[in-house]
């Protein structure tokens, strides 16, 4: 560490880093400007600290902004100094962590500061996609300067004294903080989705060491797996029993049964995050229709796809996809949500939802665990939309829609025997896993404890995967 002198910010760094692996870049660097008596003030670093470490030896880049230096605003040099940290990211090719502390945009620097915001803007959307880019929140993260952890991948937020806003709360109109506080970690992890992680501190900054642990350190690095010492072909038993609640069953069939999940309290029915499958990262979508806690069932879901859920899912797959991170999809939906709120964003997010699934070109793998009808089953990374391997419970069923509503549909008027027939006929020919197997839609039906080993192999048999599309320059969903 530089002779800055000891702060929160410099403390967050060395907190989050291996022990004395940071080397800070541009401890000198000062404000230029004397405006508004400017000249005065000293700033240390301009009040942000910038540099490189290792986290488990995996280099990664840093900056901490100091709040104890004019509230830790952005000014001109601040900002430079965060566009040269992600200029060096990108030719070396590691992560960028941004540790927020900050009041806004330095209104002193006006014109100057505001240039500043968007040459950072510009480097994290060149960066996107080529490196990972994660964000946590301690403090204020206000104005112009919350579009920044918009931009980036992963954002944390500290549970009590981190706020997140573009206008603070008392500035809506008919609303304030103390009605709804819309700036706190809980509003916008749970209601808006702008949230993967909420916690104290020192929880907080191990939580971000984890998911390094889990990323590869750019979207060439086809290194970032490690030896597994859990048995491959661990039976996992009662698994069928996890099918409500699928974060469970993918801690179940997890190497050492590490799940990390992100978004975990936004839009729960759809479940995200990374695990370890014999070494390899391997990112997870899945349905849930149950939420499991310490003291048995806690909430409880349709089996439906909600615009929510399928938004947290879309932007979930598209990193995924731009790291060659591989995809494991967990299947159990009957349709889309039947409410009027859902109704106005329905189509679009489901279009989203199965544009990333069909644009997506890491090796994608799909296990039915329960009913899988309609188009709703379609998005979910089905055969159809390009899933290289689907398999199935042997309890799964896989259709239009629940056999008894198709029957009542084309037997309407007829007799409740009639129905009931056509119904078993209907489960027969049009729903039962075996008939979808038969015409290829199902790889392989298999027993629910044995889908660790039957995963594992897929993804090993799909991991030179090389998939060409069209010539174009970018897609428009």
């Amino acid at each position: 560490m530089s002779s800055t002198v000891k702060s929160s910010a410099s403390n967050r760094i060395a907190a989050l880093l291996d022990e004395n692996s940071f080397v800070e870049i541009g401890a000198k660097v000062t404000a230029r400007a004397t405006d508004f008596d400017m000249k005065s003030n000293e700033t240390p670093a301009d009040g942000v600290i910038t540099g490189y470490g290792v986290i488990d030896g995996n280099l990664v880049y840093v900056y901490s902004q100091d709040a104890s230096v004019l509230g830790g605003s952005v000014g001109e040099m601040h900002a430079k100094k965060i566009v040269r940290l992600y200029e060096l990211a990108m030719k070396v090719g590691a992560p960028v962590i941004g540790l927020v502390d900050c009041a806004g945009l330095r209104l002193q620097e006006a014109t100057d500061a505001l240039n500043g915001f968007g040459e950072i803007y510009l480097k994290q959307t060149l960066a996107s996609g080529m490196i990972p880019q994660i964000t946590a929140i301690f403090g204020n993260c206000g104005g112009g300067l919350a579009v920044m952890p918009s931009i980036t991948d992963f954002t944390f937020m500290e549970e009590k004294n981190a706020k997140l806003f573009v206008n603070t709360p008392n500035a809506l109109a008919g609303n304030n903080a103390g009605k709804c506080d819309t700036a706190s970690a809980k509003f916008q992890g749970e209601i808006c989705g702008n949230v993967d992680f909420v916690a104290e501190e020192a929880t907080l900054l191990a939580q971000i060491r984890e998911l390094i642990a889990m990323l590869p350190a750019n979207n060439e690095d086809n290194m970032s797996y490690e030896e597994c010492t859990d048995d491959l072909n661990r039976v996992c038993t009662d698994l069928e029993n996890c099918a409500g609640d699928t974060s469970i069953l993918l801690s179940k069939i997890a190497d050492d049964n590490n799940f990390l999940e992100t978004k975990a309290m936004y839009a729960k029915e759809m479940v995200t995050g990374f695990v370890k499958l014999n070494g390899v990262t391997v990112g997870c979508v899945a349905n849930r229709s149950e939420v499991y806690g310490e003291e048995g069932l806690e909430e409880s879901y349709k089996s439906v796809l909600t615009p929510a859920g399928c938004e947290k899912a879309a932007g979930f797959v598209n990193f995924c996809d731009a790291f060659e991170i591989p995809v494991l999809t967990i299947t159990n939906v009957t349709g889309f949500s039947a409410e009027v709120e859902a109704e106005k964003f329905m189509a679009k997010a489901a279009a989203k939802l199965t544009y990333a699934f069909a644009s997506a070109t890491t090796p994608k793998v799909n296990v039915v665990v329960g009913n899988a009808f309609g188009s709703a089953y379609v998005a979910m990374n089905s055969k159809s939309i390009g899933a290289d391997i689907v398999y199935a419970w042997e309890n799964a069923k896989i259709g239009m829609m629940d056999a008894n509503l198709a029957a009542k549909i084309m037997y309407e008027g007829e007799g409740a025997e009639v129905i009931k027939t056509k119904a078993a006929e209907y489960d027969k020919l049009q729903n039962s896993v075996e008939s979808a197997a038969a015409r290829g839609y199902v790889d392989t039906i298999i027993d629910a404890a044995d889908t660790r080993k039957y995963v594992i192999g897929a993804f090993e048999m799909l991991f030179t995967k090389r998939e060409d599309r069209p010539n174009k320059k970018h897609g428009t969903v």
